[in-house]
């Protein structure tokens, strides 16, 4: 299998930077799919069928599916093998983190080849330290997948930690720079890394900082849409090359996933409807924002 940071690539120059958020919240399920895990299955794959052709990747939250149990992790499977099988790629929304053997598990749950929820990236937090994150990049060089590390995150307390000064700059850059052995061993041909950082777009001059420490890492970008990022911020950890800039991901999840008017969709039609109004506007933001 070629690189993952190549494939990721291939499908950003083909239809933009988006990447689209799954997270069955109970609550912004439509009653159209009914209530449960089976719906957030329905629902899950409804949606890949409408990102199809319209976004690079998608991103289903572990977690809101894991609330469910056993059938909340068939109701992930299925949707990680639906958005496949639309040959989309997925990063599982997971942030593992855990001492050498836990990991190892992790990681060949989610990257390896006999994983019953086979995916091609996963997100990790490395507050445990480097030594956590190894068993996820030996799996990802070994399986072409990638791995997504958080460094500078989209949500208001990020800076309770992640921000906090060591030795007079932030902790996300001393994170970024300890990654660089495995940025480079999960570099693509292209010259574009699998090991991604997660840059959150509510913090552009962070990202702008974080691009210069973390160099040829693809960026996975939460916080556009609903968190209140504009496309522009979105990108602005992004590098020109050619007329575009690129350098990762941009991900939306309830400005797409649950838009106006889905949750009162009365019929398949007038869902499908309100869902591919929000692709096309986000697709429509992000690629003027990289070809800017």
């Amino acid at each position: 299998m070629s690189p993952f940071a190549d494939r990721l690539m291939d499908r950003v120059r083909a239809h933009g930077p988006l990447c689209v958020g799954i997270d069955p919240h109970p609550a912004l399920l439509p009653a159209l799919f009914g209530a449960g895990p089976e719906a957030a299955a329905k629902w899950g794959v409804a949606l890949v069928e409408r990102c199809a052709g319209r976004a690079a990747v998608v991103k289903p939250q572990a977690g809101l599916f894991e609330r469910w149990g056993s059938r909340g992790l068939a109701a992930l499977e299925q949707v990680c093998e639906a958005a496949h099988q639309a040959e989309l790629m997925v990063i599982l929304d997971a942030k593992r983190g855990d001492i050498g053997s836990t990991a190892e598990g992790y990681a060949e749950g989610y990257l390896g080849e006999a994983s019953s929820c086979p995916c091609d990236a996963i997100t990790v937090n490395p507050y445990m330290g480097i030594d956590t994150i190894e068993p996820f990049v030996s799996v990802a060089e070994r399986q072409g997948k990638g791995v997504v590390v958080l460094a500078r995150t989209s949500n208001p307390g990020s800076k309770d930690f992640q921000a906090k000064l060591v030795d007079g700059e932030p902790l996300y850059l001393h994170v970024a720079r300890a990654l660089q052995p495995l940025i480079a061993r999960l570099r693509g041909e292209g010259g574009w890394s699998g090991l991604m950082l997660v840059a959150g777009a509510t913090g552009p001059e962070d990202a702008r900082r974080l691009r210069e420490a973390a160099g040829d890492a693809l960026f996975l970008v939460p916080g556009y849409g609903a968190q209140g990022a504009g496309a522009q911020d979105a990108v602005a950890g992004f590098v020109r090359r050619g007329a575009i800039r690129e350098g990762g991901v941009v991900n939306a999840s309830r400005s797409v996933a649950s838009p106006a008017g889905s949750l009162e969709a009365s019929s398949v039609a007038e869902w499908n409807g309100a869902i591919d109004r929000a692709l096309a506007t986000a697709q429509t933001e992000l690629l003027e924002a990289v070809r800017g």
